[in-house]
């Protein structure tokens, strides 16, 4: 409770035992391009959506083994119907990847995160807009140019969000996609200060070949499942890694490592694996999202690796500009 309003927590598909969605009288406001709903009515339908969210936290916390176990309680997307959080936030389309056919890399560290090295650009909003997709191309594209030695600026999502053609806009979108849009067209991406983010999709303004940019050289897409360690020496190698997952129970997401409730059979948002951590008892990646510093781990969020959770090694791309 906040103000003394009570907050509406989603319903996520973790089991049958669950109550369905509540809490139909809402208010809906839309200020700077976010969505935000308090759910309202009579004071049964209250008591009714407190207990929803209380059962099903309660189910997702129970899987909790370990202080570094993944937990889940109300945060910014409590007040969102799970079709809701869907719809607006789980817009990414993964084409299928080809399994990877290479060795994997030997004598990696046990812990990796390129954030050490001052090459990852502080976490985004995407706000009210399914452009996940083109914030982890962004991301890839920034932080290996950054790993090349160039200065670490942040470039234009918003470019890739009006002007990738053979995708929706702020209605979603494939990483893939993209990516083969921006190698095929050389398209070069322009600072984020030259063509700000506006949350929305806009007509595609376009630069002279004079202007300053990054253009992509080339990109690889693989699938690592079953190859989680030679995903690292990817990781190591090329930088930071653009990847389509299952996040549909990331809505109640407060921290931790997460190690279930994730299907890994509908991939549906795209995320920046930025490192790894294996010294641990619980080894696990290390993701940045894109849903603001107030989410999850301020802002990222950890998958337990070797198992493929939340299909975090099926569809992975690695960059080079």
């Amino acid at each position: 409770m906040r103000g003394g309003r009570v907050y509406l927590a989603a319903a996520v598909t973790v089991s049958a035992l669950l109550s369905p969605l509540c809490c139909t009288h809402v208010n809906r406001t839309k200020p700077s391009g976010s969505l935000h709903r308090v759910c309202e009515g009579s004071s049964q339908e209250l008591s009714l959506c407190v207990q929803n969210a209380t059962e099903r936290h309660e189910y997702l916390n129970s899987f909790s083994t370990s202080p570094q176990s993944a937990k889940y309680g109300i945060n910014q997307f409590s007040d969102l119907s799970q079709r809701e959080f869907r719809d607006l936030y789980l817009r990414a389309s993964a084409d299928r990847a080809p399994l990877f056919s290479g060795l994997k890399t030997e004598g990696l560290p046990a812990n990796f995160d390129w954030r050490d090295k001052a090459v990852v650009a502080p976490v985004q909003n995407q706000q009210a807009c399914g452009s996940c997709w083109a914030f982890s191309v962004v991301g890839a594209m920034q932080s290996v140019r950054a790993i090349g030695g160039s200065q670490l600026v942040q470039l234009s999502v918003q470019q890739v969000l009006d002007c990738s053609f053979r995708n929706q806009g702020c209605n979603g979108g494939s990483p893939f996609q993209a990516l083969n849009w921006l190698e095929k067209t050389r398209v070069k991406l322009v600072p984020q200060s030259d063509y700000p983010y506006k949350a929305k999709t806009e007509i595609c303004h376009f630069f002279s070949q004079s202007h300053g940019g990054v253009a992509v050289r080339n990109f690889t897409a693989h699938d690592f499942s079953g190859q989680e360690e030679a995903m690292m020496g990817q990781l190591v190698q090329n930088g930071p890694l653009a990847a389509i997952v299952d996040a549909v129970s990331w809505q109640d997401y407060l921290g931790g490592i997460i190690q279930h409730h994730c299907s890994s059979q509908w991939s549906n948002h795209a995320v920046l694996v930025v490192g790894y951590n294996t010294s641990g008892d619980i080894p696990y990646w290390i993701v940045q999202n894109s849903w603001g510093t107030t989410w999850g781990n301020e802002g990222y969020v950890y998958i337990k690796m070797g198992d493929n959770v939340c299909g975090i090694a099926d569809s992975v791309a690695a960059v080079s500009v």
